[in-house]
């Protein structure tokens, strides 16, 4: 498999290609100092109109939100603030490189969040692992965002964070690396089994890596429907079952929990041993090339499908998949076809949560989301190295965010109610304007145009 059919790139070339975006990031960085500001969404149109915006006239909103708390999200921007907070103890695949070395990537993610789904979200990187101090600065920060984004926190202390901040807190907290790749992850498969004729609910699925990613998405594939037993879990000791002597509940819950409910037939051996006749294989685990072995995937059943997720380097490249006899191949990089990412994710189901000021966010959302990519993809024509929208295809994160919104409303967690058509009309407009808004700034010269490639690798 190559990126593009047309291209017919040679291997040299596709890894030339795919090591590009590693040569070309830090002289971006330093060229631009950083990727998100701060700028102005109200006129002002003198001097006169701070004392609108300012004292003394602000003191009258300020009253308002005194007596109700709630209208802090019609007058002030917190309908559309969320934090992106990380202690930078698992970043990408480079593990705990600490919270100023992770900034770059929460960056990123605000980028991503305001481009895709016009949200305005603030990269938190946090001088602390105490998953309770985590959670505590978490409520301490709600009184100024519609929602939380927890990001590249090690396992299994995210799902603490996670479970505990959802319980205590009133607006949606989210770790994306679990519920994002959850989410993108089960699309991804909707359409791939449709491709290949199979039926994911009774086909037999191996999920390479048990971090939170994959721990996540089993909880969610079991929710969709798809039965435990037909989950197979591996990590890097191998197969995951019932009864394996260093996998306990007091050290990892979410982990033990998942082990007592999946691989029903008790398989066991090494990593290779979970890919013996499986239909499907999700990897969520070390960035190769190498991690998974052309020659498991010869052991797969006909028509196989591999995702391998792992960035920045897939577990195994997408090419050398296909020739192992993969039938359908995803990887989680833009430039490959099939990207498996989050960012097709996060922020079209924060647009439509924060659009209804929904007091949480919910697996049955993921779900919903999951579904709206899929069809979205669906009706606008897949093949085998198409199954997912792309990001550049802004019309699928309206319609993503208008399908957790309804999903908000008919589990009971939204603050507002609108219908499908306001839902959907305020989300695009949203969205429009964040991507209007930059181009309009690169237009104008505002946002300066990058230098050349070559100026930029030397």
């Amino acid at each position: 498999m190559v990126p593009e059919k047309k291209e017919k790139l040679t291997v040299e070339e596709l890894l030339a290609k795919a090591k590009k975006p590693a040569q070309l990031s830090p002289a971006m960085h330093r060229f631009y100092e950083g990727k998100m500001q701060v700028i102005p969404k109200c006129a002002i149109r003198s001097v006169d109109d701070f004392a609108i915006w300012y004292t003394p006239g602000v003191a009258a909103p300020c009253r308002e939100i005194q007596a109700d708390p709630d209208k802090s999200f019609e007058l002030t921007n917190r309908w559309n603030y969320v934090a992106v907070v990380s202690d930078g103890t698992r970043v990408l695949g480079l593990g705990d490189i600490g919270p100023e070395a992770a900034l770059p990537v929460m960056e990123g993610k605000a980028l991503l969040f305001k481009y895709l789904g016009g949200v305005d979200a603030f990269p938190i990187c946090l001088r602390t692992k105490d998953p309770e101090e985590i959670v505590r600065i978490c409520k301490a920060l709600e009184p100024t965002f519609g929602g939380i984004n927890l990001e590249d926190i090690e396992k299994p202390k995210c799902f603490k964070v996670l479970e505990d901040a959802r319980e205590q807190m009133n607006i949606p907290v989210w770790h994306d690396d679990q519920q994002g790749t959850a989410t993108v992850i089960l699309a991804g498969l909707m359409n791939a089994f449709k491709l290949v004729g199979k039926k994911p609910r009774e086909s037999l699925i191996t999920l390479v890596g048990s971090g939170a990613a994959n721990i996540r998405t089993a909880y969610v594939l079991m929710k969709w429907g798809v039965k435990p037993g037909n989950i197979i879990l591996a990590d890097s000791k191998g197969v995951v079952y019932s009864g394996r002597k260093d996998i306990s509940k007091e050290d990892d819950p979410w982990k033990f929990d998942v082990t007592q409910k999946t691989n029903g037939e008790g398989r066991t051996g090494g990593v290779e041993d979970a890919f013996k006749g499986v239909d499907a294989v999700v990897a969520a685990s070390k960035p190769g090339p190498g991690t998974i072995k052309k020659e498991w995937v010869k052991t797969m059943a006909k028509d196989a499908i591999i995702f391998a997720c792992a960035n920045p380097i897939p577990e195994i490249w997408p090419w050398e998949a296909a020739e192992a006899g993969a039938r359908i191949v995803a990887t989680g990089r833009s430039d490959f076809p099939n990207q498996v990412n989050n960012s097709l994710g996060f922020p079209g189901i924060f647009r439509g949560v924060l659009d209804v000021k929904a007091k949480t966010v919910t697996d049955n959302m993921c779900i919903a989301a999951a579904q709206e990519l899929a069809s979205y993809a669906e009706e606008r024509g897949m093949s085998e190295n198409n199954i997912l929208p792309r990001m550049d295809e802004w019309e699928v994160f309206p319609r993503e965010a208008v399908a957790c919104a309804l999903k908000s409303i008919d589990e009971g967690v939204a603050r507002v109610k609108p219908s499908r058509q306001e839902l959907y009309e305020r989300a695009s407009a949203i969205i429009q304007n964040a991507r209007q808004s930059t181009e309009l700034l690169m237009k104008h010269g505002l946002i300066k145009q990058p230098p050349k490639e070559n100026e930029l690798i030397k």
